[in-house]
């Protein structure tokens, strides 16, 4: 059991192997978060939205994306920050209209899973 951590060797086992290959199989504990915090950005629907039309049409302006998305500008706003600091879009500015892009490959692989049309 050279895997099972020292706070938890106490308890006991019942397959000393199985355990060491699922501690082995979750792999790192802050690359989980990383995928807690990945997955929780989709499991907002509204964000999850945004995500599709933006992978469906890239450099799509706030206004354009609240259109598609049925939702209002704020809200908009508010979700594509989220998205852009957690470094899944980015925003480029055309004159006065900032226009949004899908740039994290692995969330755009994981909305290429997904079946289309979604219903």
């Amino acid at each position: 059991m050279h895997l099972v951590p020292a706070e938890h060797a106490h308890r006991r086992v019942l397959d000393e192997h199985g355990v060491c290959d699922a501690i082995a199989g979750v792999g790192d504990p802050a690359a989980v978060r990383d995928w807690a915090d990945r997955f929780g950005l989709l499991a907002d629907p509204g964000r999850l939205t945004l995500l599709l039309a933006v992978r469906a049409v890239p450099d799509l302006s706030v206004s354009d994306l609240a259109v598609a998305a049925g939702m209002n500008d704020t809200a908009v706003s508010q979700a594509l920050r989220l998205l852009r600091v957690a470094g899944v879009v980015a925003a480029r500015k055309d004159g006065r209209v900032m226009r949004y892009r899908l740039v994290d490959d692995t969330v755009a692989d994981l909305l290429e899973k997904l079946p289309r049309p979604l219903v």
